[in-house]
């Protein structure tokens, strides 16, 4: 019986190791995402304006999800990047994965249920400095896959955020104001868009949660 026992025991334990042991899948992070120090000194380098020129705004003066490579747009790009498991059918749809979405916490396994948010939305780009901007431009910054401006995130929190810069909404998942506002930071200083003052002390905020 004392044997059984140990048994049984041993059996638990190395459920439990394994359990704590065995990695979990990492979620993709878009790339170049800058440090605490780097951000802050980007933040503080950005010029300071109001914003301008937002009743000439379009969604279509910024071409998007523009084909990357063979039948994948960036939009299906992103959705390979940055999901886990995922398959796609000959024209680059998916056809199965799932999606972790770091602005609320929540995963879903419907690409439909998943929309590619700009960090820094296309009318706030705008407003920032972008309607001085080509065409040319205006369409690599819509597709920006080499810097953190491209998200996987779910449908519910991209129409919640809609075009408001991070004075006006914050992801509700607090955890991750940090790389939001590196992020946020980072795109605006490589792009050498304005951040207005507002804007500006709610990113500092944010990065105080790093």
């Amino acid at each position: 019986m004392a044997h059984v026992r140990k048994a049984a025991l041993a059996m638990v334990v190395a459920l439990a190791l394994s359990l704590v042991l065995v990695p979990r899948p990492a979620h993709a992070t878009p790339p170049n995402i800058p440090s605490y120090a780097t951000a802050l000194s980007r933040l503080n380098a950005l010029t300071v304006a109001a914003e301008s020129h937002q009743s000439s705004y379009n969604r279509d003066l910024f071409p998007h999800w523009s084909t990357v490579t063979g039948t994948c747009n960036t939009r299906e790009q992103v959705l390979k990047r940055d999901g886990t498991n995922v398959t796609v059918d000959a024209s680059c749809y998916p056809t199965s994965g799932s999606w972790y979405s770091p602005y609320d916490g929540l995963t879903r396994t419907s690409p439909t249920q998943i929309d590619i948010d700009h960090m820094v939305p296309l009318a706030e780009a705008w407003r920032s400095g972008a309607w001085a901007w080509s065409t040319s431009r205006r369409q690599t910054y819509a597709n920006d896959l080499g810097g953190p401006e491209l998200w996987a995130v779910t449908s519910t929190v991209n129409q919640a955020k809609g075009d408001k810069d991070p004075a006006a909404w914050k992801p509700p998942r607090a955890a991750f104001h940090c790389t939001y506002a590196r992020a946020w930071i980072q795109t605006k200083w490589y792009y050498a868009l304005s951040v207005d003052s507002a804007e500006k002390s709610a990113l500092a905020s944010m990065l105080n949660t790093c």
